[in-house]
């Protein structure tokens, strides 16, 4: 969800040069969305139906200038991986407290009800929007 919302708010800010990708600790490559996640997004004409899950790995980390996770045990993944240095909790990187200061993770809805993801997805949405605000539209250097 994170990345449909973060390139919906990107596009809708009219900032170009930003490349949004999502990955995980635990992804099985070519995994379709949740249904939960799937239903979420569609409720606020996001469309998640082409997304395919990446596993996180050292290439992809380094690839990235700037990686946001969801939880402390996240971070921990990353940080294995080499990356530690360019990621941050998307909480604490939103509140502008990265740089070891730990905030709560985002909680994750895999199972949970309709509602629950529907929080996720406002969870997730202003987190990326207060992240947006903090980098400004020439990104994060």
């Amino acid at each position: 969800m994170a990345e449909v919302i973060a390139r919906s708010e990107i596009k809708e800010r009219g900032w170009d040069g930003f490349e949004v990708r999502s990955a995980g600790i635990g992804a099985f490559d070519g995994d379709i969305a949740s249904g939960g996640a799937l239903r979420a997004v569609v409720e606020h004409n996001l469309d998640l139906s082409g997304h395919r899950a990446t596993l996180l790995t050292r290439e992809v980390a380094n690839w990235a200038n700037l990686i946001l996770v969801m939880s402390v045990t996240h971070f921990m993944s990353v940080t294995e991986l080499g990356a530690g240095e360019v990621s941050s909790l998307i909480t604490s990187f939103a509140d502008g407290r990265e740089g070891g200061v730990m905030l709560e993770s985002v909680p994750d809805p895999a199972g949970g009800t309709e509602e629950e993801y529907s929080e996720t997805f406002e969870l997730i949405r202003d987190l990326v929007d207060k992240v947006l605000q903090r980098i400004g539209p020439l990104g994060y250097r």
